[in-house]
């Protein structure tokens, strides 16, 4: 599974089928829906009570903000309230009054459930058409800032851990981990795997969505076919470009797709393909960060997946348009595959040989 802030893309893969005839699901992301359901709460003017765990913000941390600005209350247990911020003053800063679990019992208001994965709903949708939900692992991409300290960057903190993975094992499948690998500070993922109690018996794996896309892209006819490339993720909310000669990282950036344009866009792939890009020049401009791990000459093969990617459908970059296994939208979740094996090596020869036409 591929969360993103859009849509949750699901892939059931199965090595013993044909890749093109594997169960697949492009289904509205959970913000979204948690979301819609804020905004319902809000015509009607009802209280609403968060219960759950911490999830990805974006829409329906808006939806919240808006319903407290009509003057309608928003409760919420603490590990709910972190979808918000990281630090619970904060959030109460915004207007949401903090519950116990005793103080929840005694509340009368809509109540939401906040989690990225519900399992058992996907699991209903296979069996509604006779489709087995037993897994033998589960992985999902996650997009985790990670829990900063209170005088620390969101921004900085999250790209430090990129940073910090790569040098120690520069391949973008170092960017995931098995269930009880997960940092104590990437608290996204760890509720993701702490939610999933009717889960399999088998592995869970967590991959942030950056990589995922990535290494999914990877998987591309065109991009296969090449040793230097740029990989460019454009997601609804963050935009990624990692340049791989071979599997190894020499240089990425990471920024938010809302506040670039096509032109900014190819200013920093260019940079980034010099390697001149600066750290600076992307975090002053709001964005997350760079770093430059090797100047690598040459030219690379660029290739472009994301939902945003129309963002540079005009670019005289000429970046080609990836399209792992004939979809794009399921790139994530190629990655994720690819991801599996990598970090399971008694399955990997299985992956490798289901992936590889």
């Amino acid at each position: 599974m591929d969360v993103g802030t859009g849509t949750q893309d699901i892939l059931l893969f199965d090595s013993a089928l044909n890749l093109e005839n594997c169960p697949k699901l492009v289904m509205p992301a959970a913000t979204s829906i948690v979301a819609q359901r804020v905004e319902e709460a809000t015509r009607h003017g009802e209280p609403l009570l968060l219960e759950g765990a911490i999830m990805g913000g974006g829409p329906c941390a808006w939806a919240v903000e808006a319903h407290v600005r009509a003057g309608y209350p928003v409760y919420a247990t603490p590990n709910a309230a972190l979808t918000f911020d990281d630090h619970l003053e904060n959030v109460e800063a915004m207007g949401i009054r903090l519950v116990s679990e005793d103080e929840v019992r005694a509340l009368k208001a809509t109540r939401l459930t906040l989690r990225d994965v519900d399992l058992d709903a996907i699991s209903e949708v296979l069996r509604a058409f006779g489709v087995s939900a037993e897994y033998d692992g589960v992985a999902i991409a996650v997009f985790d800032h990670g829990a900063a300290p209170k005088d620390v960057s969101d921004r900085t903190f999250r790209f430090e851990h990129l940073r910090r993975a790569l040098t120690k094992d520069n391949h973008l499948g170092s960017l995931a981990f098995l269930a009880k690998e997960i940092p104590q500070y990437m608290t996204r993922m760890r509720a993701v795997a702490e939610t999933l109690t009717t889960g399999p018996a088998g592995p869970t794996l967590l991959l942030d969505t950056a990589p995922a896309g990535a290494l999914g892209a990877l998987d591309d006819p065109a991009v296969a076919g090449t040793t230097d490339r740029l990989l460019v993720n454009l997601g609804n909310m963050h935009a990624t470009a990692f340049r791989l000669e071979g599997d190894r990282v020499s240089g990425l950036f990471e920024h938010h797709t809302g506040l670039i344009d096509q032109r900014k866009l190819d200013h920093l792939l260019r940079r980034l393909i010099e390697g001149s890009l600066g750290n600076g020049e992307v975090f002053n401009d709001h964005g997350h960060g760079a770093h430059i791990f090797e100047a690598v000459d040459g030219h690379p093969h660029i290739a472009v997946t994301g939902p945003r990617r129309s963002v540079l459908r005009a670019s005289p970059l000429r970046p080609h348009f990836a399209t792992p296994h004939g979809d794009m939208m399921l790139s994530g979740c190629f990655g994720l595959v690819r991801s599996f094996g990598y970090k399971l090596p008694q399955w990997r020869e299985e992956i490798e040989g289901s992936l590889t036409p």
